[in-house]
Formats: structure tokens, C-alpha cells, sequence
């Protein structure tokens, strides 16, 4: 088996397509919004291609996605491209997959998630949101100093907002709960949720499940595949999920690499 590159989309989403809960986001990213930014590689025998990673260098810290339900690809591959591999990454790997940088990197672990998928989609096409409302690049400030107060540290790219698939709350004309994603791709009919905060002092009104279920049923408009990443224990996160048709489909862990 030998590592390779891959340059050609229709072979790329072949393979992701084998389990498309679990490449959600890798599959958005071969949408021409995302593709310039994305490196793909895999492993090839005489008589397939299989073990498909992601790096993605369209923000400053690049992300590697390296999940599979056979890891033993997914190890041997990594362990064929780290030479290959930035000084500096953070990382989205099946659990296991881990050790294969225990050598050259430090890790460190930022906790187990889950993927979960939209597998139900009637609660959220009936499920009421009167207080949301779209939010689009005018509003790109006020999203910015609301994620500063309600959810430091989130990783937010202002670009999702011309997809006009953010929505939120306000409450006296200030935003208090908001729900986007991370990937949209009409084209690949698969879209990534992310980004949903309720400000702490407007937690358990039912805010943060009325901009997410309002967020999907756009979505739902134009694509086929919702999902999204959450922590373990999340309880509360979780519980609203799937009162809106979510399931769990996978776990994995998430980590900053660094070269030693």
C-alpha cells in the first residue's frame, strides 16, 4: 500500500460517500467555497482507494480530518504523511488514531465528541420558532461581540454568513441566541450546524433548539444531510438535539498537534 494525493472531487466523494454521516463536513468541502483550501490524501493497494484524511488550510491553524470506521487505514496513512503534516494543527481523529503522532507531536486532547446526524427530520419541520430571524453581513459585527460574551474561544468564519444560513433572537434589539453552520454545500446536499450559543443569562428558554430547528429548516430547503460535532458532556446540548430529530453516529476525539 502507498500514500497518494488526491486531486479528482468525483473520486474523493465516492469514497466519503461510503458513510456520509460521518464526512459531512469533508464532503461540504468539496464545494468550490471550500475546495481551494483542502488537501486530500489516501491510501491506494492494486486494487483500491480507501483511508481518506482532509487537511484543510483555509484558517490560520489548519484542521486534519482523519476519520474512518476501519482505522487501520486511517493509522497507516497518517503514518505515511507526517513528514508531510504543519508544524502546527488541530485535529478531528477516530479514536486510536491518536497514537500514531505520539512520536513526533505533542497532543493535546480537547476531549471526546460525537457526530450526530439529522436522522428525523419531522420534529424540526413542525417545531414553531416565531422569535428567529435571518442574520446576514450587516450583522457581522454584532455576531462577533455576541459569540466574545456567550461562547468564548468559538471558531467563527464571517464568510458563512453569505450563505444566509445564520439566524437568531434579540431580546430589547440585543442578540441573544444565535445557531449557523460550519459547512453548506447546495451542490453536495450536505450541510455542517455550528456556531449555536444562547447568551448565559437567556439559557433554559428554549432559545438555543427554536435558531437551531429554524436554521435547519432552511437548510432542508436546498440540501439532504445535516449534522454537526458536540462534546461528550454536553448533556444539555445533546438533549436538544435529538428533541429535534438528531442522532449519535460516531465518536472521535479532537486535539492540538504540535511537532516536537
Amino acid at each position: 500500500m502507498t500514500s497518494i494525493c488526491l486531486h479528482d472531487k468525483a473520486t474523493i466523494e465516492r469514497l466519503l460517500r461510503q458513510n456520509v454521516h460521518l464526512h459531512i463536513y469533508s464532503i461540504g468541502d468539496l464545494d468550490d467555497f471550500f475546495w481551494p483550501y483542502t488537501n486530500w490524501y489516501a491510501i491506494r493497494s492494486d486494487t483500491e482507494i480507501s483511508g481518506i484524511a482532509l487537511l484543510y488550510v483555509g484558517q490560520t491553524l489548519p484542521t486534519l480530518l482523519a476519520l474512518s470506521e476501519k482505522t487501520d487505514n486511517i493509522y497507516r496513512l497518517l503514518e505515511s504523511i507526517l513528514h508531510l503534516l504543519p508544524q502546527r494543527f488541530y485535529a478531528h481523529l477516530s479514536p486510536g488514531v491518536e497514537s500514531v503522532f505520539r512520536s513526533t507531536y505533542h497532543l493535546d486532547t480537547h476531549g471526546a465528541h460525537m457526530k450526530i446526524a439529522l436522522l428525523h427530520r419531522s420534529a424540526v419541520d413542525t417545531f414553531d420558532c416565531p422569535d428567529a430571524c435571518g442574520l446576514g453581513r450587516n450583522d457581522v459585527d454584532e455576531i462577533v461581540k455576541f459569540y466574545q460574551r456567550s461562547y468564548p474561544g468559538n471558531w467563527f468564519d464571517p464568510r458563512m454568513l453569505e450563505t444566509d444560513q445564520y439566524f437568531g433572537i434579540r431580546e430589547a434589539g440585543r442578540l441573544v441566541s444565535v445557531a449557523g453552520i460550519h459547512v453548506y454545500s447546495p451542490e453536495y446536499k450536505v450541510a455542517a450546524l455550528g456556531n449555536i450559543a444562547t447568551a448565559p443569562s437567556h439559557r433554559n428558554k428554549g432559545y438555543g433548539r427554536q435558531v437551531t430547528a429554524k436554521t435547519c429548516q432552511s437548510l432542508l430547503k436546498n440540501v439532504c444531510h445535516v449534522g454537526l460535532n458536540v462534546k461528550v458532556d454536553n448533556d444539555q446540548a445533546i438533549s436538544c438535539y435529538k428533541r429535534l430529530g438528531f442522532e449519535v453516529v460516531a465518536s472521535y476525539g479532537e486535539y492540538m498537534v504540535e511537532r516536537k
